[in-house]
């Protein structure tokens, strides 16, 4: 078993960008989710994507909040969907998306996406999507995925999926106590299935690719456990796809810079009570001090 700490991330850096490279060679992230009720998921998934180094952005999130998003985020491009009465992204919104999907370098599905109909968006997005473009799944994008992973197993080596242990259980079809007695065995399952890297989220997680390939971070903290964490984790993961990182590498890093960015707060505001949001600003010192002593 590797375990994730500063050694193995010196050991494995990232892409470094020339002096001269503009942001378009370090890729476009676009994110996909939201719903009315949770129209903020996307703002902290694709905030945390720019904070891991991706060079453009794109959101797209229902018609009802993609003005107030444009406003919050106005580092990224914002595309409305239709939407249900509800207040969901409406079925057929997968056409408006797809012509767009093949100019980005990394998608990320799911974040803030509720309904019954996220099964079917998703496998309508992954299934006209050409192979080579970076794929993380997290949150709503999940649900059904080991009964239906066609769709996904089209982008394998190239796609990462970042469940809790209740989302496990989901994917597999299986009691969450299941997942939560052998949350490894419950990865390599999944990363099997699906073709996919899989970060089973805890405060001990798991990162597993579909080889078997396994490792271990144990910097995990109770402060992470909070509304939007997942989010942010997933953002980050998606930036560094968009890097041309390597998924196990870049959900390593992502994992392992999530949990320092909660030591750091907890630290100067203690162990509960920081918000989501407030680790997104910590990234960037956290890769750059890894950078340098890597260099």
């Amino acid at each position: 078993m590797t375990a994730i700490d500063p050694s193995w991330l010196r050991a494995h850096p990232l892409p470094i960008p020339a002096a001269d490279d503009d942001k378009s060679q370090r890729g476009t992230v676009q994110v996909v989710g939201g719903c009315s009720e949770v129209p903020g998921a996307v703002l902290l998934a694709g905030e945390a994507a720019l904070r891991a180094g991706a060079g453009k952005l794109r959101l797209a999130t229902v018609r009802s909040a993609a003005f107030h998003l444009a406003l919050a985020v106005p580092e990224a491009l914002v595309v409305a969907l239709d939407e249900t009465e509800e207040g969901l992204i409406a079925p057929g919104a997968a056409r408006a998306l797809l012509s767009r999907l093949n100019r980005c370098t990394a998608l990320l599905l799911g974040p803030g996406m509720m309904g019954a109909g996220a099964e079917a968006l998703v496998g309508a997005l992954l299934g006209g999507l050409e192979p080579g473009v970076g794929i993380v799944l997290d949150a709503g994008a999940l649900n059904e995925l080991a009964s239906h992973p066609e769709p996904l197993r089209r982008h394998a080596g190239r796609t990462v999926v970042t469940p809790h242990a209740g989302e496990m259980a989901s994917i597999l079809g299986i009691p969450k106590e299941e997942v939560s007695a052998d949350p490894l065995a419950a990865a390599r399952r999944a990363a099997e299935a699906l073709g996919a890297v899989v970060a089973m989220k805890g405060s001990h997680t798991w990162v597993v690719a579909p080889d078997g390939q396994a490792l271990s971070c144990d910097h995990g903290m109770v402060g992470l456990a909070t509304s939007g964490s997942g989010d942010t984790l997933a953002g980050i993961v998606a930036g560094l796809l968009a890097r041309g990182t390597d998924p196990v590498q870049a959900t390593a890093w992502a994992v392992w810079m999530h949990a320092e960015a909660g030591h750091r707060l907890a630290r100067r505001r203690g162990p509960l009570g920081f918000l989501a949001r407030e680790l997104l600003a910590e990234v960037p010192a956290i890769m750059a001090d890894l950078s340098a002593r890597a260099g």
